[in-house]
């Protein structure tokens, strides 16, 4: 993540928004802050797997940005993933992805983190579809 000093809402969306492929998906932090982010990305057809569903790499891809915005907002902006896994507990299906990211345990060079994606329907009702958890680094010296 390359950003400024300190991060807040408008700065971390700012770091976002320097990634080709966040614009490219329309992605857009809603909440950051206190060691936890939510981002969120529009739903459309062409993120679509063969059977419908929205692709298990548009999960992962916003796992792995919530896990690492949220280590930013804990250890600083200069942070770069170790490592995540997911798991996938249902087909995602809605209007927009939601990841919801907080960190569970930072020391001063790595903190663990949690996401919970979901996904919402048009009327705002949500369901949880994958679960992730992932270390963040600091990058300082990388």
């Amino acid at each position: 993540m390359n950003a400024p000093a300190t991060l807040d809402l408008s700065s971390a969306q700012q770091a976002l928004d320097s990634q080709p492929f966040s614009r490219l998906l329309g992605t857009r932090i809603t909440a950051f802050g206190d060691g936890a982010v939510t981002l969120e990305v529009g739903i459309r057809e062409e993120l679509h797997q063969q059977n419908g569903f929205l692709h298990g790499g548009v999960l992962s891809y916003a796992a792995d940005n919530a896990i690492t915005f949220a280590g930013g907002a804990a250890l600083g902006p200069a942070v770069l993933t170790g490592g995540f896994s997911i798991q996938y507990v249902r087909p995602a299906l809605g209007h927009t992805l939601v990841a919801r990211a907080e960190v569970v345990h930072a020391g001063r060079r790595q903190a663990v983190v949690r996401c919970d994606l979901f996904t919402v329907t048009e009327d705002g009702t949500e369901a949880l579809c994958a679960i992730a958890q992932g270390t963040v680094l600091t990058a300082a010296g990388a």
